[in-house]
């Protein structure tokens, strides 16, 4: 007898991904309007939030026997739920090890232990593959990572791990540790500028970064990344999710740009 959830809602996109990765798809009966991995979840599946609101209405219609939530952020939604008598699961990843919990727990919770675990290992592996290729760099290059621009809001843990693990270093690595938005904001544009980041990855939350705006700030060209051209987008959706994209498609992206940046710079 399966005794895991049959109806799953989830509220945000790593949920989604992760059960399709482990073929278990046929459960989830509502998403977040915001996903985009795999991309047939938006054609097969009715969209119920975004991330900050949800359709409460439209989640009870759909009967589910839980639902998968994200963080404090979610938990007006949640306690909205809970009161209609609709199992809440609210997960709170927030750095690589936390991001692997929590897909062992939705592994657990839908009798995939073993896929699960198997997944999980060759991901780990991969980290520890880029880890050890990143040696190679005579020096690490400091990046910057931009979550947004108006104000400026650096890395959260997991990005700031994963550029880590990529072979940079976090120009603000004491922001990393704040779990909300407003903790990791720059007030004063001319810091980034002193730390000089040689390269700059913006992921504006769902927004196209756009190098010319960085380029174009007052004082900016006298940073390594500007003068030499190293400003790259990383879409949110492949490093803003705490789950499987992040710990694949994102670090395998940064781990390019900064390989790169070394063979430009004889750091390899």
């Amino acid at each position: 007898m399966d005794y895991g959830p049959q109806r799953i809602v989830c509220l945000t996109e790593e949920p989604t991904e992760w059960l399709y990765l482990l073929g278990e798809e046929r459960r989830i009966v509502g998403i977040s309007g915001y996903t985009v991995r795999p991309p047939r979840a938006r054609e097969e599946k009715p969209k119920v939030s975004a991330f900050l609101s949800a359709k409460i209405d439209k989640i009870v219609e759909l009967r589910p026997d839980c639902v998968i939530g994200f963080s404090d952020l979610q938990a007006d939604i949640a306690s909205q739920l809970v009161k209609k008598g609709i199992q809440v699961t609210i997960f709170n990843q927030r750095s690589v090890a936390e991001i692997f919990s929590m897909m062992y727990q939705l592994a657990a919770m839908v009798g995939q232990v073993e896929k699960g675990l198997a997944l999980i290992k060759t991901m780990q592996s991969r980290l520890l593959a880029i880890e050890a290729a990143a040696l190679c760099l005579q020096r690490r290059p400091r990046v910057f990572f931009e979550e947004w621009y108006d104000p400026h809001i650096s890395a959260i843990a997991w990005v700031s791990e994963l550029v880590g693990i990529a072979g940079g270093d976090d120009c603000f690595p004491e922001l990393a540790k704040e779990p909300m938005g407003k903790g990791r904001i720059i007030a004063d544009g001319a810091e980034i500028v002193r730390r000089n980041p040689d390269i700059i990855l913006g992921s504006w939350c769902g927004r196209r970064f756009r190098p010319a705006h960085v380029r174009a700030r007052p004082g900016w060209q006298e940073v390594n990344a500007v003068q030499n051209d190293q400003l790259f987008e990383i879409k949110s959706a492949e490093i803003l999710q705490p789950g499987p994209a992040c710990l694949t498609d994102g670090v395998e992206q940064i781990h390019k740009i900064i390989m790169a940046w070394g063979d430009l710079h004889g750091s390899t």
